[in-house]
């Protein structure tokens, strides 16, 4: 472990990287004197894309508060563990050799709203480790057009780590209105359907496409004790007020302390899956679980989280593909 310090500005922070980087090195943590975006973006620009390395930033300001330090030590420890490669937790998922996908996209208003798409894909049965990619394309071209490559890097990835191709491929699909589903169902399926075809051969593995929304007007109540109240994590209501002509659902995942909670709305556009629909609903909750930026359930499964993450850094922060040697690895938390 070795100590570098630099002056308070930007050229001197990019030059200790430079000298004191090399390739090969595990992590790096900088402590930024204050959270000014551009000192932020030079870090991650250099070590996402010209020396390939997980890094951690850290705000002097935050270490600076000894009555909370133990519990930021042990968050950046958490952060660093995962972004190395550590497994904080699981949760159990009895399908075997599943894989599911998580689909996001972004738009770099900075490079005249240039669309981001971002692909994470698990690599093994607890859901703990991942593949990434992300993809610049130009502005109104279709987001599954770049990421067919990503997708076939995913698989050979997940072949490579397991030895055997999944026998089931469940992609969540997030950054989608309604004004977009059709799309999904009639361009963005075939486009996956097509790559798992070229890439697995003859070979086709199950296959289930969800729709994810969070940016939805709708709330549930429950009558508890004669009060209404909002609905435990893990309520599921997929009758009634769902669509007759969709298989969707929606999904209780967070408790909330103040006003209504969100629920999230999922929309199964296509499914070749065989799984029942509780065994869909139950997967899907289990994911929001395995988020490893946040010690509890977050609204929308895993995989879409971590897109999500990764999208937004590439388009706040760096504005090109980050290097191929990081694909494996959750360096975007």
């Amino acid at each position: 472990m070795e100590r570098i310090e630099y002056e308070d500005r930007q050229e001197s922070l990019l030059r200790a990287l430079q000298q004191n980087v090399a390739p090969g090195t595990k992590m790096v943590v900088v402590i930024l004197p204050t959270n000014r975006k551009d000192k932020y973006d030079c870090v991650k620009k250099y070590l996402c894309v010209q020396c390939a390395t997980p890094s951690q930033c850290v705000v002097a300001r935050t270490l600076s508060r000894p009555q909370a330090l133990m519990t930021i030590a042990t968050k950046i420890a958490l952060q660093i563990n995962c972004k190395m490669g550590g497994e904080l937790w699981h949760v159990e998922i009895p399908l075997d050799f599943l894989m599911v996908v998580g689909i996001d996209c972004y738009h770099d208003i900075a490079a005249g709203r240039r669309s981001i798409g971002a692909l994470v894909a698990s690599l093994n049965k607890d859901m703990t480790q991942w593949y990434s990619k992300c993809v610049l394309q130009s502005r109104g071209q279709e987001i599954m057009d770049g990421l067919k490559g990503a997708l076939q890097g995913a698989l050979q990835a997940w072949m490579t780590c397991n030895h055997k191709p999944p026998t089931r491929i469940i992609v969540y699909r997030d950054g989608v209105g309604d004004g977009m589903l059709q799309s999904v169902v009639s361009y963005e399926v075939k486009q996956i359907l097509d790559c798992i075809k070229s890439t697995m051969g003859e070979y086709m593995p199950k296959l289930a496409v969800v729709v994810v929304k969070k940016r939805i007007s709708s709330r549930f109540f429950a009558l508890m004790d004669r009060n209404l109240s909002n609905p435990p994590p893990g309520t599921v209501i997929d009758t009634h007020v769902t669509r007759p002509e969709w298989y969707d659902f929606f999904i209780v995942s967070q408790a909330v302390h103040m006003g209504s909670v969100t629920p999230t709305h999922y929309n199964v556009v296509y499914d070749s899956s065989g799984l029942k629909p509780d065994h869909m609903q139950r997967l899907t909750y289990k994911l929001c679980h395995m988020y490893y930026n946040w010690q509890g359930i977050i609204r929308v499964p895993a995989p879409c989280q971590y897109a999500h993450k990764l999208a937004f850094l590439v388009g706040q922060s760096i504005h090109k593909e980050p290097d191929s040697s990081l694909d494996n690895q959750l360096y975007y938390l």
